[in-house]
């Protein structure tokens, strides 16, 4: 059976995939109304971590931070069986990884750090991309199930390589973001259409996500619905910057894209959808 914790956005779009996958999912979540949407989907809900430990051959973790993810493992990891493996796609602390994987060695089952991109629609509907750390073995024998979940799915090395690729990762997109709303604002004061820039743009090398999807789907036409939140950026730059620290390297373009987000807290909420990084630059521009 597969054991899922966390019912949020993403942990809910998992449910509706693998249910739709003919999976058997036992579900738990702390929030009671999470609990009783699964309920309605037809999920089959635990009573408690525990329960849900002690069921399930593989555990998929859905998790706002690091800190909790912890947490969730402190009271779950005494209840596994031997042999389980748990996949965390939350975007987690590669330190704190590689010690929860520590632990699941010494008692009898896998931890793997197995993060996504893709959002709420990428988890619904199967064409999310997942990077993997941890141990092969483990990983191709859950391949069956991550290949369900997925439209691309690459193990990159041990125990935490995949958190410390996620990190990377959205740092990167964080940063494209606010030089493609830069060189929006460039182009539309010399009379060039953020369109034209786009298609200029999308033929060349300075082609990024940000410019061939971010753009047209969430920030051209207004929409600015992507699922994924400025908090949660927030946090995910955060990760960046204090991943640099602990490694004791100075990355100075990395601060400044940090700054930047940091400093859009005075327009934008944490819930405001993470694309609109757009108006605050356009903004500062004014």
């Amino acid at each position: 059976m597969i054991g899922l914790i966390g019912l949020g956005a993403m942990g809910g779009g998992y449910l509706a995939r693998l249910t739709e996958q003919n999976q058997t999912v036992l579900c738990f979540d702390a929030m009671p109304e999470a609990r009783e949407r699964a309920a309605v989907m037809g999920a089959e809900i635990a009573a408690s971590l525990q329960e849900l430990g002690s069921k399930s051959d593989t555990i998929i973790l859905s998790l706002p931070k690091a800190a909790i993810v912890e947490a969730v493992m402190n009271d779950l990891g005494p209840h596994l069986k031997s042999g389980t493996v748990v996949i965390d796609t939350s975007t987690s602390e590669p330190d704190t990884t590689k010690r929860l994987a520590r632990i699941a060695t010494d008692n009898g089952y896998v931890f793997l750090d197995c993060p996504v991109s893709g959002g709420p629609i990428g988890a619904r509907t199967g064409t999310m991309t997942m990077v993997v750390g941890g141990d092969k073995a483990a990983f191709e024998s859950v391949k069956p199930i991550l290949d369900q979940m997925t439209g691309k799915l690459i193990h990159i090395g041990p125990s935490g390589a995949g958190h410390t690729v996620k990190i990377a990762n959205n740092l990167l997109c964080a940063a494209n973001l606010v030089l493609m709303s830069e060189m929006a604002q460039m182009a539309e004061r010399a009379g060039i259409s953020i369109e034209e820039l786009l298609t200029g743009i999308n033929a060349g090398s300075g082609r990024s996500g940000v410019s061939e999807v971010n753009f047209p789907k969430w920030i051209t036409n207004g929409a600015f619905d992507s699922g994924f939140t400025m908090g949660l950026m927030r946090k995910d730059v955060g990760l960046a910057t204090d991943l640099a620290e602990r490694l004791g390297i100075d990355l100075p373009a990395t601060s400044a894209v940090a700054n930047i987000w940091e400093q859009s807290r005075e327009m934008l909420e944490d819930s405001a959808d993470f694309n609109e990084i757009f108006k605050y630059r356009k903004r500062s521009n004014a």
